[in-house]
């Protein structure tokens, strides 16, 4: 493939990738990640936000041809990619991948479905493309991974890397699902004009962070959809003068992470799920407050706690340590390090820690505000060198008596050194999904999931979303 541009061994490597071609572990990880996606989605229908998505999708207009969640009647596929992209990023609950941060599933697996039902599409091709769609999108996120800084470079300029590789991952998805390498190579060009999406949401407030995800799920089936039309993409639109990692790199890129073993060493199976509602840098925290609770240490017998962290971790989840020590909201405790020690400490529900452990009530709760009280969050050297590829934590506890217990958690679970088996990724979705359905309905679409591959109706796997109730 001597001489070809970024984007012609991108669309070479996803139209010339066929469901056979994937390797086992990458089938079982997609049809996880669809299980996963689909179950966010649904605990998410209620919220305002949510709301929002669906009204302004409705308005639009247009063929009805795919199903979105809390939705009765189908949607255009842009509009039902968009309605499901936002939900299914909306609780902070989405897959991470290690160390770029981007949150790939929320926008490849909403644009994939939106688009593989629109063409009536065979199961094994719908995993098929959500396979090749993670990967571009990771790979593309990981040529502005920098590894000295230990930092991706988008977001240093502010920006969300979820959505910006999200909208190229998604065109990918949504371009092999009807067309072939041309399409690709000129829907990853449209694509890129349409990728956006800023952090200063996470700064100061306001709720369009929501939004980003199904944005970019629904601009990546429209760039597919105007390719089909005629419009076409420059062939450079990655690296060249004017390019995709111009714009938002402002040229400093790795080529070799888009490029190197493409097709050979799968990036999907190694991005991480999460098994806990909450920003990922606390989960570590959770578990080693878990540990010290299966020792049998309960609060009173605890004078103090430190919990340390990688430097880069403490400003976002231990400073300022009183508001840390006293979110005022569920969403302030998603991210503290002294509230998800004492999640792990008094212990919480689904995994270790479920949506119902982070409400506004429980972030005022007497029990959880004295366990916070006790918390220190430090920067650890140790989970210093070992961030960004996994996020630890290290938690002594220092008792009324003198003695001091320390547990280490030095990978996270959910990544590949500390797997989500599916069945515990079905525990999840249910305690996810049934929020809004019915056991049956549940039950039906976890195995859905899991025989997708099998499928030749994808409208009958996602009819139940759109009965899902998201009063």
């Amino acid at each position: 493939m001597s001489g070809a541009t970024l984007a012609e061994e991108l669309a070479a490597f996803a139209a010339g990738t066929t469901y056979d071609d994937l390797p086992p572990e990458v089938v079982e990880s997609v049809k996880m990640r669809v299980l996963d996606t689909l179950g966010i989605a649904v605990a998410a229908a209620p919220l305002e936000t949510s709301r929002a998505a669906r009204a302004w999708a409705r308005e639009q207009g247009g063929a009805a041809t795919a199903s979105a969640v809390g939705v009765a009647e189908r949607l255009p596929a842009p509009m039902a990619a968009f309605v499901n992209g936002v939900l299914a990023h909306s609780l902070d609950y989405d897959d991470t991948h290690l160390p770029s941060v981007l949150h790939p599933s929320a926008t490849v697996v909403p644009a994939a479905l939106a688009a593989a039902e629109r063409v009536g599409a065979h199961g094994r091709d719908v995993v098929r493309a959500i396979a090749v769609g993670l990967e571009a999108c990771v790979r593309i996120g990981m040529a502005g991974y920098d590894e000295e800084a230990k930092n991706s470079t988008f977001f240093e300029h502010g920006q969300h890397a979820t959505s910006i590789c999200g909208a190229m991952g998604g065109a990918v998805a949504a371009a092999v699902l009807d067309g072939g390498e041309d399409a690709v190579r000129n829907s990853l060009g449209v694509a890129a004009s349409m990728a956006a999406g800023i952090i200063e949401a996470n700064r100061t407030g306001g709720t369009v962070k929501r939004i980003h995800c199904g944005w970019a799920a629904h601009s990546a089936i429209c760039a597919a959809d105007l390719v089909r039309h005629g419009l076409t993409g420059p062939p450079t639109v990655l690296e060249g003068r004017f390019g995709f990692f111009q714009a938002w790199l402002h040229g400093r890129f790795d080529a070799s992470a888009v490029t190197d073993g493409l097709g050979t060493e799968w990036a999907v199976p190694g991005i991480f799920f999460k098994p806990y509602p909450a920003n990922h840098f606390t989960h570590a925290a959770v578990d080693a407050a878990a540990a010290l609770r299966a020792r049998g240490l309960r609060p009173d017998d605890i004078a103090s706690l430190t919990l340390g962290v990688p430097a880069p971790n403490l400003r976002t989840i231990g400073e300022p340590i009183e508001v840390k020590r006293a979110p005022e909201t569920g969403y302030m405790a998603q991210f503290s390090g002294p509230y998800a020690v004492a999640v792990g400490l008094l212990g919480g529900g689904g995994l270790g820690a479920g949506l119902e452990d982070y409400t506004d009530e429980l972030a005022h709760d007497p029990a959880r505000r004295a366990v916070m009280a006790k918390v220190d969050v430090v920067a650890d050297e140790r989970c210093t060198a070992i961030f960004p590829r996994q996020f630890p934590a290290v938690l002594t506890a220092r008792l009324h008596d003198g003695s001091e217990v320390v547990e280490e958690v030095l990978t996270t679970r959910g990544g590949p050194e500390r797997p989500l088996s599916f069945d515990e990724l079905a525990t999840k979705f249910r305690e996810n999904a049934s929020r809004t359905l019915g056991p049956d309905e549940v039950q039906g679409l976890a195995t859905a999931c899991h025989e997708l591959d099998q499928h030749t109706d994808l409208s009958a796997v996602l009819g139940p979303l759109t009965a899902v109730d998201a009063r």
